[in-house]
């Protein structure tokens, strides 16, 4: 029993510049926009959605696999998969390429402003999503366009219910393609502006959207997240981190735990509670792959926020 997680392996530059984006941009100019931001901080980590859910789900225990096109540099982040014991079966390498590369600026307000090269990921068409390797449930990630499309239309061919979660990818389609996906979907999540974005695109305030799928999941950052269930809208409080040093990576983290919950077959209010705390043991950490626990201990800690256990 295990997750297929289909999307993103990237390289993160991630700088933090000290002051606050909004101190610099004008918005009467942005016609002119021309900025340049000083970054003294500077470090480079392994990322990539489905990279860091897998990597996520294998501190919660579970063996997740990840679907992905990756390029020619990918040894060291291969090493370390291989070090955290994750496997790498349908990790696919396109010798002509280079690994997706993500640019990250963050401000002091937690605002970001990215820069993504896609590289391999724009191969992810090549994958396939396998019948026979006891996949449970998928979960289709930013990730090229055309494997997206197609990676959601064979798990509906394998009977594979999949979660959509097109973050950073949304973008690159319409209203009508984004409404294909949620009809083959069994769960949506989104952020909030992603949810915004989606709306606008489809047409489908939230509650409308929540009727073509078993759940949608809007995170809300500080103010929790919402999951909308058949005529249940539960609201999910946010978990208390120890400290907040970066919050790159921090929905990775916590969609790791909506996996987690639906391969347990956990409640809604148990498995956003899971989601949440996941979000919030990432922020405490730099990076997106560098915090690490045992389930007894993360379940301690869930006790701590939420007065019961799972």
């Amino acid at each position: 029993m295990t997750a297929l997680i289909c999307g993103s392996m990237a390289y993160d530059t991630i700088m933090v510049f000290p002051d606050k984006f909004k101190h610099h941009i004008l918005p009467e100019q942005v016609h002119i926009l021309n900025v340049s931001f000083l970054v003294p901080e500077l470090r480079r980590e392994y990322g990539g959605c489905a990279g860091n859910i897998a990597y996520n789900l294998r501190q919660l225990g579970t063996e997740p696999l990840i679907m992905a096109t990756v390029g020619k540099d990918f040894t060291p982040y291969s090493q370390w998969l291989g070090y955290c014991g994750i496997s790498q079966d349908f990790i696919k390498v396109i010798e002509s390429s280079y690994t997706a590369q993500a640019y990250i600026t963050t401000d002091l307000d937690d605002n970001q402003i990215t820069a993504f090269h896609p590289g391999a990921m724009s191969f992810s068409h090549e994958n396939t999503v396998p019948h026979d390797r006891g996949v449970r449930l998928g979960l289709v990630s930013p990730d090229g366009k055309d494997g997206m499309i197609q990676h959601a239309s064979q798990f509906v061919a394998a009977g594979i219910p999949f979660i959509f979660d097109p973050g950073q990818g949304m973008p690159m389609f319409d209203g009508a393609e984004l409404l294909d996906f949620v009809d083959k979907a069994s769960w949506v999540t989104l952020n909030d502006y992603e949810a915004q974005l989606m709306q606008e695109r489809t047409g489908l305030a939230p509650e409308e959207l929540a009727q073509k799928v078993e759940a949608l999941i809007i995170t809300r950052g500080a103010s929790g997240s919402l999951i909308y269930s058949g005529q249940e809208v539960i609201e999910i409080p946010p978990a208390k981190p120890h400290a907040t040093l970066d919050p790159t990576g921090c929905g990775d983290a916590y969609r790791a735990g909506l996996v987690y919950g639906l391969l347990e077959g956990l409640d809604w209010a148990t498995t956003g509670r899971i989601a949440s705390l996941m979000g919030a043991v990432k922020v405490e950490t730099h990076g997106t792959q560098n915090h690490t626990f045992t389930l007894a201990a993360f379940k301690e800690r869930y006790r701590e926020n939420f007065g019961v256990g799972f």
